[in-house]
């Protein structure tokens, strides 16, 4: 049995060990899902959605816990773990309210029989590996619609977030989910090609790396098993006009800047019309400099630590070396801070080469890139050069025509005067090297499961005769 330790990023310093499970427990932890499954499927909707209900009222009752758990766990800054609590009170709460409707069997025309419906069904036991960045939301996503449609679940968490994945489990115990229906796992990445294998297991949802993701998905489909997969993104940020430049560039920031960037659907590529571009660097220039970075529990800091000293230093290396190639120019920060844990200056990059590794691929962490267009159709060329489909956003001052723009980009989720909006009921989900499959709102609901036919006929009438 290995061991491994919580470090916390504002200090790095070790707080606490934990256990990983062996290999010999995989068994037994797949055989009481599988038990909890045939349970807990045959609970009715609105008991299973009491206990997404509760479990909302549980995370509003310990925000303060929580939110001190994955501060202490990847970094994240006090009010951003709360506002990250607050989406997940409002997505067990939505679908603790919206049950009914959406598991609804769906009427079909008789079509020679007396009745014809498709009714929703759980698979059985899932798996879930989930990411460090947005600890708890990342499992409610999942997690919501799943128990809701009767699925028992097992998470793998990042190692880093091993006291966030035990509340996630407890607090859905305490709400009274059955025991087993939710199972967390201490486990090594390198131990999930036997759970994703194993056919006690029906499908399997990653969030997380492009590596880890397309070793998920060939071994998923090698088994014959739905798999879903939410990866990285390299998201477009298009200003097309200058109307209230000022104003969009500081929302900019605090988008790109949430969660000290470290998150999928962040701006990571500024592009501009090069009538503004000098504007636009001059501002972006005082304001990231301006930027306060501190510990977790800061209330003064603009920007947290990043995850781990290893993700700052992959970082730093990452835009030394582009400097050092001429793929791009670094005007402010960039810089390993010299304090104890995982701090960088924010950093802000132009004369970016989009062919570069900084530029095609993402950086996940406190850095802007900028780039300028000479037209819209250029912006949009430059927008659409990504093999990641994540989101985008174009921003203008007249909707109707930032709206025509937007049609234009080839992503899972386009906005309009905003970015990275997320909510209850709206999918989530990419294209490209950004995966695939949708999470949330009614298409949570529609990814692991048994959509079952059922026709009702007399005897003596059958229906429409049997395929040759």
């Amino acid at each position: 049995m290995s061991t491994f330790a919580l470090e916390n990023p504002s200090t790095g310093q070790s707080e606490l060990h934990f256990d990983r499970i062996d290999d010999a427990e995989r068994g037994g932890i797949l055989d009481r899902s599988t038990a909890a499954f045939n349970r807990w499927r045959t609970t009715t909707i609105s008991e299973r959605a009491a206990v997404l209900g509760r479990t909302a009222d549980l995370y509003e009752a310990n925000i303060e816990e929580l939110a001190d758990h994955i501060g202490r766990e990847m970094g994240k800054l006090t009010r951003w773990a709360k506002m990250e609590i607050g989406v997940v009170i409002d997505i067990y709460r939505w679908y603790a309210e919206h049950a009914h409707e959406l598991l609804a069997d769906v009427e079909l025309p008789a079509q020679g029989a007396f009745h014809t419906f498709v009714r929703k069904e759980p698979l059985g036991p899932l798996l879930g590996i989930m990411p460090w960045n947005f600890p708890y939301y990342q499992v409610a996503r999942w997690a919501a619609p799943n128990l809701l449609l009767g699925n028992s679940l097992i998470l793998k968490h990042a190692s880093i977030c091993p006291l966030s994945s035990r509340a996630c489990q407890d607090l859905l115990e305490e709400a009274g989910l059955p025991e087993d229906t939710f199972i967390n796992v201490y486990a090594s990445g390198s131990q999930m090609d036997g759970f994703v294998s194993d056919p006690r297991i029906r499908g399997v949802s990653l969030t997380g790396s492009e590596a880890a993701g397309a070793a998920v998905a060939r071994t998923a489909g090698e088994n014959f098993k739905k798999s879903l997969l939410e990866l990285g993104g390299n998201d477009p940020f298009l200003i097309i006009d200058d109307e209230n430049l000022d104003w969009v560039l500081e929302l900019f920031v605090r988008i790109r800047m949430y969660n000290t960037g470290q998150a999928c659907n962040a701006p990571k590529r500024l592009i501009v019309l090069e009538e503004f571009y000098d504007r636009t660097v001059s501002f972006l220039q005082r304001r990231i400099a301006d930027l306060s970075v501190g510990a977790y529990d800061d209330p003064d800091a603009d920007v947290g630590p990043l995850s781990s000293i290893d993700a700052r230093d992959e970082i730093v290396e990452r835009l030394e070396k582009a400097e050092s190639n001429a793929e791009a120019r670094i005007l402010t920060g960039g810089g390993r801070i010299d304090r104890p844990g995982a701090f960088m200056e924010p950093a802000l990059l132009v004369d970016v080469d989009p062919a570069a590794d900084v530029g095609c691929n993402e950086i996940f962490g406190p850095v802007a890139l900028v780039y300028s267009a000479a037209d819209i159709d250029e912006a949009v060329e430059l927008a659409n050069d990504s093999e990641y489909g994540l989101s985008s956003s174009v921003w203008g001052n007249d909707p109707e025509v930032a709206q025509q723009v937007a049609l234009r980009l080839n992503d899972g989720m386009t906005f309009v005067n905003e970015h990275a909006v997320t909510a209850a009921g709206l999918p989530f989900g990419g294209i490209g090297r950004s995966g695939y499959g949708r999470e949330l709102g009614r298409w949570g609901v529609g990814e692991f499961l048994n959509e079952h036919l059922y026709r009702v006929s007399d005897q003596s009438s059958p229906g429409a005769s049997p395929a040759a």
